[in-house]
């Protein structure tokens, strides 16, 4: 099964075999110019400074100096786009910097250094990364050699030292040069090697947050799922409940309509009235599948379930620790069965939920206000215990079921923390058809 919110590629995968760090960004690239710019410009003014300090009696000519400062600094503007092409190149430039006598250091150390670190932090290919480095230490550590060797061996090169033997001051010097170098290479090889294993654990938590991310919302779309199958087992049951109704309506005007037409017609048009109603609910049903439900034991017919019973779910909150009280506003008028049972289910969800996050001995004012063309249900309580909002669930998904209640009778609802504090739960559901009538 496809991944939702990943790259289709294997690469994406921080564990995969072929992973790498994210592409470069134009912030990055412009970062490694104006770091290649800004090593060059410091080499150069090292340039100027050493040869004025006669580090070399025979440095190299000027203009000979200066490019070998460039081809040092200059590969490090694609420094993270080819990291083992820059390294090699930065090394050998190194190399020709000092046989060349250039009297620059510094900045050539750092930009050797900083070529190294990359290749162990950018390169893709680990057994590239690890050779390149290797190879460039160990011709490093070669050259050195050879330089000491040749350092120990020239009689001009030992004068200013004095004292031969195992701790003269000259052995001191070259394992100070060795030890330096050592540390160096290793720091260069351990920052790369971290940068690259922080930046593939960052990747790590950034897949698995995504894989998360598509987890939970196949979560929420099977719950979804689940409790429209559910919503549906309920409706289903009170449709044929009231097409039942309508079946023993039409019985009776048929045993009474050879001994009184005016009643049987009546129950005729009742059967019309009925026969509309029960259209009008099913085209909410119509993308719905049903599975064949097990009725708990005990538990009440849902076609039996409606406002006309909000009385008595109240009363069964007020036994179960709540301060519950119920209202009527308005004239009462006839509620179409699916619509009933749509607010009772609504109003026996939003009481479970007072319970469970308000506490016992909350107050919860449930009114069912009529006005004519929409019914309302309003659930409001105190906030008694403190609640925490948008969690509430009982045998169902809550808010979620509560939507798909309301939505299946074409009204609205209204969820949330009230100023004064508590929580409100208003369902808003129009009378009239849907339909505009059976066909």
């Amino acid at each position: 099964m496809p991944r939702p919110d990943l790259d289709a590629d294997l690469d994406a995968d921080p564990d995969a075999p072929g992973w790498r760090r994210p592409s470069l960004t134009a912030d990055q690239r412009r970062y490694d110019a104006l770091l290649a710019a800004g090593l060059l410009v410091g080499g150069v003014l090292s340039l100027a400074l050493g040869g004025t300090a006669g580090m070399y009696d025979d440095p190299a000519e000027g203009w000979v100096a200066v490019l070998c400062v460039l081809a040092v600094t200059a590969p490090l503007a694609v420094r993270r786009r080819w990291p083992a092409a820059v390294a090699v190149a930065v090394a050998a430039a190194f190399v020709v910097v000092g046989e060349l006598r250039v009297p620059e250091t510094l900045f050539s150390n750092i930009a050797l250094f900083m070529a190294l670190y990359t290749v162990g932090a950018w390169d893709p290919r680990r057994t590239r990364a690890l050779v390149v480095r290797g190879v460039v230490v160990v011709a490093m550590f070669v050259w050195l050699l050879i330089a000491m060797f040749q350092a120990v061996t020239d009689p001009e090169g030992i004068e200013g030292f004095s004292n031969a033997g195992a701790f003269s001051p000259l052995v001191a010097f070259l394992l100070i040069q060795l030890l330096t170098n050592v540390l160096y290479f290793a720091g260069a090889w351990w920052f790369g090697d971290h940068a690259w294993n922080a930046a593939r654990e960052r990747a790590r938590t950034d897949w698995r947050g995504r894989l998360l991310v598509g987890e939970r919302r196949r979560v929420e779309e099977q719950a979804v799922a689940i409790e429209r199958l559910r919503l549906a087992r309920e409706l289903h049951d009170a449709v044929a409940h009231h097409v039942s109704m309508m079946g023993v309506q039409a019985a009776a005007a048929r045993t009474l309509l050879g001994v009184d037409p005016g009643r049987a017609a009546a129950a005729l048009e009742q059967v019309e009235d009925s026969a509309r109603e029960a259209v009008d609910e099913l085209h909410g049903l119509l993308t719905t599948l049903r599975d064949t439900p097990v009725p708990e034991p005990g538990e009440a017919a849902v076609g039996s379930l409606g406002v006309d019973r909000l009385p008595e779910l109240v009363r069964q909150a007020t036994d179960n620790g709540l301060e519950a009280q119920f209202q009527v506003v308005g004239e009462p008028v006839r509620v179409p069965p699916l619509t009933s049972l749509n607010l009772y289910r609504i109003c026996q969800e939003a009481l479970t939920n007072v319970r469970k996050h308000a506490g016992t001995g909350a107050r919860v004012d449930v009114r069912l206000r009529y006005d004519g063309a929409a019914v309302e249900l309003e659930v409001a309580d105190d906030g008694t215990g403190g609640r925490r909002v948008g969690r509430g669930t009982s045998g169902g998904l809550g808010l979620v079921g509560m939507r798909e209640r309301v939505a299946a009778d074409g009204g609205t609802l209204e969820t949330g923390a009230r100023g004064r504090g508590g929580y409100l739960v208003r369902a808003r559901v129009p009378l009239a058809p849907r339909t505009g009538g059976a066909r």
